[in-house]
């Protein structure tokens, strides 16, 4: 088959791999449709996140849909020929977190496209069975990629526990600000504003949900949150932008005994804050590590067209071109919001 490989940063290849074959309990995918995340692009800038490193050629992708080939040993309910969402989190489901119901938290969780798991810009991958959840004819591959990041905002909403006829600000709207907008307003919020400086996203954040949109390039987006909520500040906050400056202006903007959720990774792996403004006002601050338990609501918000996926999408790349996408990426091209791979 062939698969996209990562050397290292900025050095993608198109490699020949051996298919793999379903091994008790899993399927084998045939990749239909991968969506690039920040995530990714870390990587693919850097050759790590933190203090994971890749050491050796990786195939990054985490966001994935396709169509199950094969079924292993030991598989039953599910059908050869079925478009699939797939969970590209592997828990092992027997620690004191995945019993407690925090998969997401496990210790030894194996991530797909993370250091030392090969990930899905590739033709097929084999995963375990329990954790691809079968879509309806509403829903197609794209879309189906869409809903991991989906989760992700799912999950960063759920620790915010927006309420009804609350306010909410959400900084930055690239695929995860703008869905975490989406859901904010659909969890009951009267107002959502948003900020970004990326001209197309500040043009979508609307018809995500935002009530107001800042141009933090030109204008400061704590002084308008505060105008906008009489000084008072929002009840809560979705860091979404993974830059230096968000961390900061979200405990400025809450209002006291609000809640800061950070989503955002930035590059320096480090959050800068003022401890006193954030002790002074009994800010709440929870930090979003991926999701779980989510895909089935995914599901049924873009079955029941309460979520949107579509309009991320600004572009389509064959598996040949995943260089070319991340390329892309690493150039901040205005333009670009979500770019999908089809392999």
């Amino acid at each position: 088959m062939k698969a996209a490989r990562l050397y290292g940063p900025r050095d993608i290849r198109l490699d020949d791999l051996p298919c793999p074959a379903p091994a008790e309990g899993q399927v084998l995918v045939r990749v239909r449709a991968v969506g690039l995340c920040g995530s990714d692009l870390h990587y693919y800038t850097d050759g790590r996140i933190g203090d994971t490193v890749m050491s050796e050629p990786l195939i990054l992708g985490h966001e994935f849909a396709g169509t199950i080939e094969a079924i292993g040993p030991g598989v039953h309910g599910l059908e050869t020929g079925a478009l699939v969402a797939v969970d590209p989190a592997i828990p092992c489901g027997h620690c004191e977190f995945c019993e407690a119901g925090h998969p997401n938290i496990c210790p030894t969780v194996r991530f797909c496209g993370t250091p030392p798991t090969d990930g899905a810009l590739c033709e097929y991958i084999a995963w375990p069975a329990r954790l691809v959840f079968p879509l309806p004819p509403r829903i197609d591959a794209t879309e189906g990629a869409l809903l991991e990041a989906l989760g992700v905002a799912l999950h960063a909403v759920d620790l915010g526990k927006v309420r009804l006829a609350s306010r909410v600000a959400v900084l930055g709207q690239g695929p995860i600000g703008l869905l975490v907008a989406r859901l904010a307003k659909l969890s009951g919020a009267v107002e959502v504003y948003t900020s970004e400086v990326n001209p197309t996203r500040l043009a979508a954040s609307p018809s995500f949900g935002a009530d107001v949109v800042i141009d933090a390039r030109v204008e400061d987006p704590v002084a308008r949150v505060k105008a906008l909520t009489g000084g008072r500040g929002v009840d809560v906050v979705f860091e979404a932008a993974g830059s230096l400056v968000t961390p900061q202006q979200a405990v400025d903007m809450v209002k006291p005994g609000g809640t800061v959720v950070i989503v955002g990774i930035n590059p320096d792996d480090r959050i800068p804050l003022k401890h006193t403004a954030a002790r002074r006002k009994g800010v709440t601050i929870r930090m979003c590590r991926r999701m779980k338990h989510v895909y089935r609501r995914g599901i049924d918000l873009v079955t029941h067209e309460l979520v949107d996926l579509k309009p991320l999408v600004t572009g389509r790349y064959p598996l040949a071109g995943a260089g070319d996408a991340f390329a892309l990426l690493a150039q901040q091209d205005p333009a670009a919001i979500k770019l999908i791979v089809e392999p």
